[in-house]
This record gives structure tokens, C-alpha cells and sequence, in this order.
């Protein structure tokens, strides 16, 4: 599976040239799964994210825009349950 990180560090060519072989790839695949032959059926789910993928960093080319790396934040503490778990005490 492609990471959209390493996506993104491919050339405009080199996007292009992925695509079109993800594309050949499904249209292959989906010929398999007509005649029963297909083995992975994930795999379509796969290659279909990987073009979102592609034209997501092609897209955010053509307008200018940059993605910084997602900051990790600390998970929060469930409100619902400390409520709950103060009610039960009283």
C-alpha cells in the first residue's frame, strides 16, 4: 500500500505514469472478477485509494496549495463517561 507521503515526493510524471498503470490494473482486475478468477478483492479498494491519492497531490499542485505533516495532538479523555462515573458515586 502507497503512503500519501511518499506520493507526494513523485514527479508530475511520475503521478501520471502511476495512475494510468492503476488504472490498466482495475480495469484488469475488474476482468477477473467478472469471470471469477479474482483472488484479492481488496486490491480494487486499494488501487481506488491510490488514485485519490494521486489526484489529491495533483490537485493541491495545480492550486499552489502545501500540506504540512499532521501535528499529533494527545488523545482527549471522554467527557460522557467521567460524567457517568461521578453520577454512580453519589
Amino acid at each position: 500500500m502507497t503512503k500519501i507521503s511518499d506520493i507526494r515526493n513523485l514527479s508530475d510524471a511520475e503521478l501520471v505514469s502511476k495512475k494510468k498503470e492503476a488504472r490498466q490494473e482495475i480495469f484488469n482486475l475488474r476482468l477477473q472478477q467478472q469471470t471469477g478468477r479474482l483472488e484479492k478483492p481488496s486490491r480494487l479498494r486499494e488501487l481506488k485509494r491510490q488514485i485519490a491519492h494521486i489526484e489529491t497531490v495533483a490537485t493541491e499542485r495545480k492550486s499552489g496549495k502545501t500540506v504540512a505533516a499532521k501535528a499529533e495532538t494527545a488523545p482527549k479523555a471522554p467527557k460522557a463517561k467521567a460524567k457517568k462515573a461521578a453520577t454512580a458515586e453519589k
